[in-house]
């Protein structure tokens, strides 16, 4: 199965509760930090509600 490295490259002031709240579900603490993930649908959308404060990189496992 593939996997996605999500990278924080935004920061999170300012922004609205619902999309902190999807990037903490994601596992991003802090900026430059990265996580990774199944690449799964419900993953796939939370990144969609984010895209403006991420980089998404497709890792073959």
């Amino acid at each position: 199965m593939a996997k996605l490295q999500i990278t924080l490259k935004r920061s999170l002031i300012g922004r609205p509760e619902d999309q902190r709240l999807t990037v903490r579900t994601l596992g991003l603490k802090k900026i430059q930090q990265s996580v990774i993930h199944n690449d799964t649908p419900g993953i796939r959308g939370m990144v969609q509600k984010v895209s403006h404060l991420v980089e998404v990189k497709e890792i073959e496992a």
